[in-house]
């Protein structure tokens, strides 16, 4: 099943349904995705009334997530290889354990929607494709074995990054995290749609040129062995979402930052494209 929140030509109010080839079918009685993820699905999910898509504008599955992302750096070797020859010093790893990282999102735009330059505080906006999975119920102490039961479905995510923030400052969280750096979606798929681990093509275009291509089957760290480790720290909340990572091909490791006018897609297999303009 894929899950969007959604507004109409007519009405700019937020809405949850469920997108299909014809259009969305709205979920009666769900106020937000947050809400539908906590308390599972309505009982009676056909009784929803079709909006044609021409009709609809798809919003960011998760517009106001209820914590931070939580996100993994260097969780491709290929993309481990351009960050050090970019910063050996920033990316240097002691030991090979996940890389963590939050990321603040006070709101995430959607398929459409513009990343903002922010060109007054950075001069090195960068793109990062990742696969988003989002928990589906409290996780605390769970096994790699049972992580699978967790997790309510998955999304696309840009972790949109100022790479200069990033440097200067010695840490990520800052410039991970100015707004509009969270564009998701074009939905979520659930997880019984996709084999677990998923196994799926993701791709990042700039204006029409591929700039990463790789497959979330070579994450170092698994999202098993993610889920398991997190949930042994802390409780994994649900509705938690976690950025897997990116493969090779950023911004950083080409010397080429976006601008104002670059468009950015990243798609990832069986869960859709997801297309941001820079202004």
């Amino acid at each position: 099943m894929k899950l969007v929140t959604f507004c109409t030509r007519d009405d700019p109010a937020e809405r949850v349904g469920v997108l299909k080839d014809s259009g969305v079918m709205l979920l009666p009685g769900v106020r937000d995705m947050n809400q539908l993820i906590v308390e599972g699905l309505p009982d009676v999910v056909h009784d929803g009334v079709d909006i044609p898509l021409d009709q609809v504008t798809l919003l960011s599955p998760i517009p106001r997530p209820m914590q931070d992302v939580l996100c993994l750096g260097l969780n491709y070797a290929d993309h481990r290889k351009e960050s050090r020859s970019f910063n050996a010093e920033d990316f240097k790893l002691e030991k090979d354990l996940p890389v963590y990282f939050s990321k603040r999102v006070s709101y995430s735009q959607g398929t459409g929607a513009p990343i903002p330059a922010h060109s007054d505080v950075t001069k090195e906006l960068d793109y990062e494709c990742e696969l988003a999975v989002i928990i589906g119920r409290d996780a605390l102490n769970v096994t790699e074995e049972e992580a699978g039961q967790y997790v309510f479905g998955y999304t696309v995510l840009n972790d949109v990054t100022a790479r200069d923030l990033q440097h200067a400052h010695k840490q990520w969280h800052f410039g991970k995290s100015l707004e509009g750096f969270a564009p998701m979606g074009p939905c979520i798929v659930t997880a019984e749609e996709i084999a677990f681990p998923p196994a799926l093509e993701l791709t990042c275009t700039v204006n029409g040129e591929l700039r990463q291509h790789s497959n979330t089957e070579l994450l170092i760290h698994t999202i098993p062995e993610i889920i398991s480790q997190l949930s042994h720290g802390f409780t994994l909340k649900a509705g938690s979402i976690i950025a897997t990572g990116t493969p090779s091909g950023v911004g950083m490791g080409r010397g080429e930052f976006l601008q104002p006018g670059d468009v950015v897609t990243c798609a990832i297999e069986g869960i859709g494209a997801l297309t941001n303009t820079v202004e």
